[in-house]
């Protein structure tokens, strides 16, 4: 099949580009629901140099909060940021009025990590990626 020109595809999305593109589906999810309380969730920890070694990224919106990333170097895992982070984001979120708190892990990730933070599996994709799965989890606040 021969690729349409009009629809230009890149995997290096311009950051504006992306900005933009969520500004306006917040835009439209707005004016669908009346819910206008949107606002990024991020922690991001660096080393004295700027270097940046573990952080979470997501949002709140309508009394939910999703947690789209949460990563750590591997030379910082296994002494409990991950659980700070965890526990930030969510009196964070509490402290914007979310009632639940939803993400999107994988089989080879962190599921184990979650359900011991109270999260419990809602779906799971088969085969995504190849040999693995998605989970989607939630847990209420």
């Amino acid at each position: 099949m021969e690729r349409d020109h009009r629809f230009p595809v890149t995997d290096e999305p311009a950051a504006a580009d992306l900005s933009e593109l969520d500004d306006r589906i917040n835009d439209y999810n707005t004016g669908r629901t009346g819910i206008r309380d949107a606002r990024y969730l991020s922690i991001m920890l660096r080393s004295d140099d700027g270097e940046l070694y573990a952080g979470l990224h997501g949002h709140s919106w309508g009394g939910c909060c999703e947690i789209k990333l949460l990563w750590i170097a591997d030379e910082h895992r296994g002494k409990g940021l991950g659980s700070q982070l965890l526990r930030s984001a969510e009196v964070e979120a509490i402290r914007r009025g979310c009632r639940l708190i939803l993400l999107a892990t994988h089989s080879f990730q962190a599921p184990g990590f979650y359900e011991r933070h109270g999260f419990s599996p809602i779906a799971t994709v088969e085969g995504y990626p190849a040999e693995h799965a998605e989970i989607f989890m939630t847990k209420r606040l």
